[in-house]
């Protein structure tokens, strides 16, 4: 609609993973001299993985693309099947026939092997790329296993990449799986676009669709497409495209912050982003009550952790802390950068704690209908950005014992981080990437009852779940009703964050979308 107005030839956000879009990050660059090198060096087994948007899909096609005349490939879509069916679907996108009475394993993989056999003595090589490898059954990766012992005694007849999610890590570090990890020599995990890549990633898209220039994103805008897309290139191609439709109708070249909030709503499904007033709480609780709040939680919350959060996190530590939140001035920068960053677990939970009831526009915890939990999740340090309230991850490269880094809040330089003494201080974002151990936790009030919303499900709980699906910029309207629409983007969120896809909106599920809310 907008391509005439703008100059443009073609549409250039489109989702389809056209190798001709595909913007070399250094991440991306990066991926694929690792795949390029695993296949011409004959690694045997490349493992790429990635969030859902990184671009994987459109990096597989673009390697296809650069193998030589001499390689061979065949290009597996669709992981959930069988072993027999894999076995089938190699041979065919190899274009190799089988004889009509054939139908046992053996005969395809002797099949294989014979045309692998001609390849190599051709001088030539043999890939299979499969995508979403992340869904594939433990019979089908064995098979896959078996595949990689088609060799001759210097050589691996045929290369495979397997590209998923990060999940794929943790279906391939499984004790059952050690055989075929083991044989793993090349890994790479794709990171989302960094602030710095964004503009060069939107005009690039912009040339290729045949843009001069006509379509001027500002030094604002861009900024709150990163704050909006954490550098996922299918939420930037979303937002995008929105925002060009928006400031075609209102007759505009240029797009500003506002066009671009205007974009978020819209494909929120609704008029308005809760602002953060709209997500305040109205009460508020004194200093004097939250101490007597933590001193009673055990006695009356019922919490999961009641034999151990109270022991770690006696009343005089959580006031001290208080007392040194409470002291300090948001117009003072304070830091003691002598004071060790890296917590132990039993201070690390008593900040939590703490930090959870002193956080602005907490209200008092309602014991009734709700205990507190600690949960904790595998993330990857590229989404810190992502987590809104206080959090603690652990560190990597310690001895023995745990540590943990308290980060108060986050932004595109780093984060605030609350050292041993209890004071704020900054960090770059390379620290936080560096000593990233993968374990982020943080304190949420488990609800007691309704824990799991479900298709069809109606109730206050299911619109809360629905604003906050919106303000992350899913596609969902304020209806209290668990409909189709909730359910296909509860979904999105759960592949876009590893998390198990069936559509629910389990315990773990709100979990993680309180966290990425304020």
């Amino acid at each position: 609609m907008y391509n005439s107005f703008f100059g443009f030839s073609e549409n250039p956000f489109n989702l389809t993973p056209d190798p001709r879009y595909l913007f070399m990050s250094p991440s991306h660059k990066e991926a694929m001299e690792h795949m390029l090198y695993g296949i011409n060096e004959r690694k045997g087994f490349i493992v790429i993985t990635g969030g859902v948007g990184n671009g994987k899909t459109t990096l597989c096609r673009t390697l296809l693309n650069l193998l030589g005349n001499d390689t061979r490939s065949a290009l597996i879509f669709n992981s959930f099947i069988s072993d027999m069916e894999l076995l089938k679907g190699v041979n065919q996108e190899f274009g190799i026939s089988m004889p009509q009475e054939s139908g046992t394993k053996k005969d395809y993989i002797d099949a294989l092997n014979r045309f692998l056999l001609d390849i190599f003595t051709k001088g030539g090589n043999a890939v299979l790329i499969i995508d979403e490898a992340q869904n594939l059954s433990r019979d089908v990766l064995e098979q896959i296993r078996m595949l990689s012992n088609l060799e001759t005694e210097k050589e691996k007849l045929i290369q495979i990449v397997l590209m998923g999610q990060p999940e794929l890590h943790g279906i391939l570090s499984g004790p059952s799986m050690r055989q075929i990890n083991e044989r793993i020599m090349v890994r790479y995990n794709l990171k989302p676009l960094s602030f710095k890549d964004i503009r060069g990633y939107m005009e690039h898209r912009m040339i290729v669709a045949g843009g001069h220039g006509s379509a001027r994103f500002t030094d604002s805008a861009v900024r709150n497409i990163y704050s909006y897309s954490g550098g996922n290139p299918r939420r930037i191609n979303n937002l995008c495209d929105r925002a060009l439709l928006i400031a075609y109708v209102k007759g505009k070249h240029d797009i500003s912050k506002d066009i671009i909030k205007k974009a978020v709503r819209e494909l929120a499904g609704n008029n308005r982003v809760m602002s953060e007033r709209d997500r305040t709480w109205e009460r508020r609780i004194s200093y004097g009550f939250l101490v007597l709040v933590l001193l009673i939680a055990a006695g009356i919350a019922g919490w999961r952790y009641k034999d151990r959060l109270p022991a770690v996190a006696p009343a005089e530590d959580i006031e001290t802390i208080l007392e040194n939140n409470n002291a300090r001035s948001a117009d003072i920068e304070i830091t003691h950068e002598n004071a060790p960053l890296d917590i132990d677990e039993q201070k690390s939970l008593s900040m939590l704690l703490s930090m959870f009831y002193n956080t602005s526009g907490t209200v008092i915890h309602d014991f009734e209908n709700s205990y507190l939990d600690l949960v904790s999740y595998n993330i990857s340090p590229e989404y810190y950005l992502m987590l809104k309230k206080p959090f603690r991850v652990s560190m990597s490269n310690t001895d023995n014992a745990a540590r943990y880094l308290i980060i108060k809040d986050t932004d595109e330089k780093g984060a605030t981080v609350i050292n041993s003494d209890g004071m704020e201080q900054a960090v770059s974002r390379d620290f936080i990437i560096n000593n990233w151990g993968g374990q982020a936790s943080w304190v949420y009030p488990m609800p007691k009852k309704n824990a799991t919303l479900f298709q069809g499900v109606s109730a206050p709980e299911v619109l809360e779940l629905q604003r906050t699906l919106a303000d992350m910029g899913y596609m969902v309207k304020m209806t209290g009703i668990y409909d189709q629409s909730t359910f296909q983007e509860i979904m999105r969120f759960q592949r876009d964050f590893s998390l198990k896809v069936d559509g629910i909106a389990g315990p773990r599920t709100r979990a993680l979308l309180y966290q990425m809310v304020r």
